[in-house]
């Protein structure tokens, strides 16, 4: 890494913040300005990769380019002044300016190859400084007012060890916290719920939270009716007793500037205005009335029902900021209009609240090109998806939507990998209302919650190694969220599927004929059958879970299904009957998933996911499923260290190969599901991401399986069959999408007979991965939770 540094200059090495007791650290390892490079094994591939790009890197070339189409450029906006309609020119320009903004970013940061990597950091005196102002200033302002900061440089083979040593002292405490208004209605206001204050007695004095606080203050007042108020008019003064060390917190209301106190505003009238997307419709406006809100559509093709239901602005009651920004959001959630925007305008301490909006586009068409992997091998896959908006005048959206799909995938029959395709294709039409009868007041009632009432058919067409399958599919489903976007419901009335299964391979026929002497009536599952349900599902985010730059976030899945249910009215002939040629299935379904994100720093992340699901047929079934409904155990975003849907059920060994080690080829469905991931992760360099994860869990049948030794779970050795596996991966986060590479080997496999199962130290170096089936390669898109 010290390669190529000219004299006296030193590459950060190592920073050591020494001192911290009370203080958070992490966030004082924030402030530090130069980052030591990362390295493994005392080598820094990041500094590797941008020393290898910048060997093919011109800077003045770049610069001479960036100049050149610059001028081309200008040129074409001079055409464009003469011919300001011209399509070919636009297209022209638009290819130069993304042109020019990638070169400006090459001129800066250099070629691809510098941008995947980093530059070797060298010690710069004015960052260590303002290192040292950036850590003085934070304790500061958290209270400790008479904190010492210092810091030492010791350098030794062209390496620099920066030390910064903090002495914090004594923190100031919050004493007292005192509101002075002459506003009564303000102060009452505040002393609602005073445990909601930012700004505690006897907590430390933390500027930020004074900040937070003015803040939290000004929404709560715009939310009781103080249009005109805003944090400026809060003021704090801090009275310091330097021996207590304690702080007495005066917070300030002052009086507006245009009137002798801040006043309440109500709504007098809403204006809701369609503008036409040109001028060419501009004389044909209708104008209409409902729910004390006035509409002005450039068309008649609008629901001042559906409109009205979407907002939460009433006529007569004081302003919420609150209210209109809700408004908004549900406004733009119906998909219908390019932008929404909210104005007031005032007449006293009346309001009028102006909604503006513009239609969207009546047609979009979106096509997808790309990679997708379910199971073990990537492959392409294509989509299509048209929108017809509005389709209906009442704010419905019409959709047709494509899918195509090749996948690689091990053969059930133990041949090798074989190509699996995949067609979906289906029409729907999404409702922006619960679609329920004998409800008419259901609209306004519900609106709130942003409902929308789903009706889809569709069809999939599935060609594995092993058979080809058919399913025409019918949903009615209806979708909602809490006011505030955490929580999400799903409730599919009716989700009803025709399937046929019109090839199956011999060989893999075989496989299910033996399974069923056995006892293992599988083959039941790819007869011709009728399949119903009814489910449903709620998600709860908590603090935008996925948005991986927040704090602590997680989320729970909790998911229900009664399939079969309209069986129990009827007379059906149950599926182990003589001579079934049509099966029918009952069943009860229910699964738990949560996730949760926990970033130790910028840099270092935990990710954990539990995972638990159970499925029961019952009645006609005859103790099968559906092969869908089954769960599997085993995969890139499962249990890593066993192949797709190959681990378990249980203690079940597989089927032994002619060199005596176990064959993982064969599908493992179960009816139980307990699984667990830990994952630590760290950013590397550039857009180079690493992994290290533990994963544990299996997969069971909750009664006897003949066919299938130990596969039924039982709470006398369930514990003793927790499959374990262990490994490391590397990702590259391009932000838009994240490729994931895993290698994973099993540590504890409950396959093997008792007192075996530990095989980690299968491992060896001169198989470094292991016996056959040891260790498992996983390519993914994405996280895997």
């Amino acid at each position: 890494m010290t390669k190529n540094l000219e004299e006296g200059q030193y590459i950060v090495y190592e920073n050591d913040l020494k001192g911290v007791e009370r203080s958070d650290q992490e966030e004082l390892l924030k402030l530090i300005e130069q980052e030591p490079n990362t390295r493994f094994l005392g080598t820094s591939v990041g500094v590797l990769i941008y020393r290898f790009g910048r060997n093919f890197y011109d800077s003045t070339a770049v610069a001479e380019k960036l100049a050149d189409t610059k001028e081309k450029l200008r040129q074409i906006g001079i055409q464009q002044d003469s011919l300001p309609l011209d399509r070919k020119l636009r297209k022209k320009e638009e290819k130069l300016e993304s042109k020019v903004a990638g070169l400006e970013r090459k001129l800066e940061f250099g070629n691809a190859l510098m941008r995947t990597g980093n530059p070797v950091v060298i010690l710069d005196s004015t960052l260590t400084e303002k290192t040292y102002r950036n850590l003085k200033g934070y304790l500061v302002n958290h209270g400790f007012f008479d904190a010492k900061v210092n810091y030492e440089v010791e350098t030794k083979n062209q390496k620099a060890f920066v030390t910064y040593q903090i002495t914090e002292n004594k923190p100031y405490i919050l004493d007292s916290v005192y509101t002075r208004s002459e506003n009564e209605e303000i102060v009452r206001i505040l002393n609602l719920n005073p445990q909601n204050s930012l700004i505690k007695k006897g907590e430390i004095y933390v500027q930020d939270n004074i900040a937070a606080e003015r803040n939290r203050i000004e929404e709560l007042l715009k939310n009781n009716g103080f249009y005109m108020f805003s944090r400026s008019y809060i003021n704090y003064i801090a009275y310091q007793d330097t021996a207590a060390k304690t702080i007495r917190l005066e917070q300030v209301i002052q009086k507006p500037t245009f009137s002798e106190k801040h006043e309440v505003y109500t709504l007098d009238s809403i204006v809701f205005r369609i503008n036409p997307p040109s001028d060419e419709f501009a004389d044909r406006r209708v104008q209409t009335r409902y729910n004390h809100i006035n509409f002005s559509f450039y068309r008649d093709r609008y629901s001042a029902k559906i409109l009205a239901s979407r907002v939460q602005l009433q006529k007569g009651a004081p302003y919420s900021r609150t209210k209109a920004i809700e408004t908004q959001r549900l406004l733009n959630n119906l998909d219908l209009f390019r932008f929404v925007n909210i104005t007031f305008d005032t007449l006293g301490t009346s309001l009028t609240a102006n909604i503006f909006t513009q239609p969207n586009q009546k047609y979009q068409l979106t096509n997808q090109l790309g990679m997708t992997i379910t199971e073990q091998l990537p492959g392409p896959f294509f989509s299509t998806a048209l929108r017809n908006r509005n389709f209906f005048r009442a704010g419905e959206i019409l959709e047709f939507n494509f899918r195509a799909g090749l996948e690689g995938v091990a053969s059930a029959t133990g041949q090798g990998v074989y190509q699996s395709s995949e067609l979906n294709t289906s029409v729907s039409v999404i409702f922006p209302r619960f679609l329920i009868p004998f409800a008419p007041s259901s609209l306004q009632k519900f609106g709130k919650y942003n409902p929308n009432t789903r009706v889809q058919f569709g069809y999939l067409f599935t060609n594995r190694p092993e058979y080809r399958r058919n399913a025409i599919n019918g949903l009615l489903a209806y979708n909602w969220s809490t006011q505030n976007n955490r929580q999400t419901f799903t409730v599919n009335a009716a989700d009803i599927s025709y399937i046929r299964t019109p090839f199956i391979q011999n060989e893999f026929a075989q496989i299910l004929t033996n399974l069923q002497q056995e006892g293992n009536n599988l083959i039941w599952s790819f007869l011709p059958s009728f399949i119903s349900s009814f489910s449903g599902q709620t998600i709860i985010n908590f603090n935008r879970y996925g948005d991986f730059k927040t704090r602590k976030a997680a989320l729970l899945r909790v998911f229900g299904e009664s399939g079969g249910t309209s069986l129990n009215f009827f007379n059906v002939k149950s599926n182990d009957e003589p001579g079934i040629e049509f099966a029918n299935f009952q069943w009860l379904k229910g699964q738990i998933d949560f996730r949760r994100y926990y970033p130790v720093n910028e840099k270092q992340t935990f990710a954990y996911r539990f995972n638990f699901g159970m499925a029961r047929p019952y009645g006609v079934s005859a103790g099968i499923l559906p092969y869908e409904k089954y769960f599997f155990a085993g995969g890139g975003t499962s249990i890593r260290a066993w192949q797709a849907r190959r681990l378990g059920p249980g203690s079940y060994s597989p089927t032994r190969g002619t060199r005596g080690e176990y064959d993982f080829t064969t599908e493992q469905p179960a009816e139980m599901i307990l699984e667990s991931m830990l994952e630590y992760r760290r950013k590397l360099f550039g857009y180079f991401d690493m992994a290290l994860f533990i994963d544990a869990g299996n997969a069971w049948m909750i009664g006897r399986d003949a066919a299938r030794p130990g596969a039924d779970f039982r709470y006398d050795r369930f514990y003793k069959e927790i499959a374990l596996g262990a490994g490391w991966g590397i990702r590259m986060d391009f932000d838009f999408l994240v490729i994931r590479l895993d290698l994973a080997t099993k540590a504890i496999d409950p396959s093997q007979p008792e007192g075996s199962r530990w095989v980690l130290d299968n491992l060896s170096f001169r198989q470094p991965f292991g016996k056959r089936g040891q260790t498992v390669f996983n390519f993914g898109i994405g996280y895997p939770f």
